[in-house]
């Protein structure tokens, strides 16, 4: 499994906000702009709760699998696996929506004296916060969940001959 790379993250937040943007400014010179939820921080948050804990509860677990403490309960790889494969699914689609929301949240900055645009701004700023909150959770579950890296194993593929 491959780990994943804040450029690639970045790179949908910024061309997701630039499309953002741009769709608004259309969207706008139609006469009416689409609304930005009250439930897409509170959503994007939950989420980076749940994967903050779900990297917890994993570290605690290994922790004590490694120390070798009585009663320890181990951590199946499998659905270690599925962890980090739900946290990278999380972070993906949360720098996308932190990149729509904030598109869309640049664009309402230009009218924030409309108290509706200010409230909808307010908004696209805590969806872009919990977007990145959901980002380093999965990040952090990620490097809960990475396998130690074997220094000893010389005869792997791609390893120089030894002479």
């Amino acid at each position: 499994m491959r780990e994943l790379r804040i450029r690639v993250l970045a790179g949908v937040f910024v061309v997701a906000g630039v499309l953002s943007w741009a769709g608004a400014r259309l969207w706008n010179s139609v006469g009416t702009l689409p609304s930005v939820p009250l439930a897409a921080p509170v959503v994007l948050a939950l989420i980076a709760v749940v994967l903050l804990a779900t990297a917890l509860s994993l570290r605690a677990r290994l922790r004590a699998q490694r120390e070798r403490r009585p009663g320890a309960k181990g951590v199946d790889p499998l659905m270690a696996a599925r962890a980090v494969v739900f946290g990278q699914a999380s972070a993906l689609v949360a720098a996308l929506v932190s990149g729509m929301y904030g598109g869309t949240g640049a664009f309402l900055l230009e009218s924030l004296d409309i108290p509706a645009r200010r409230d909808q701004a307010v908004y696209a700023g805590f969806s872009v916060l919990a977007g990145i909150g959901v980002v380093a959770a999965a990040l952090f579950l990620e490097r809960v969940c990475k396998l130690p890296e074997d220094d000893e194993d010389d005869g792997g593929p791609g390893a120089a001959p030894a002479a």
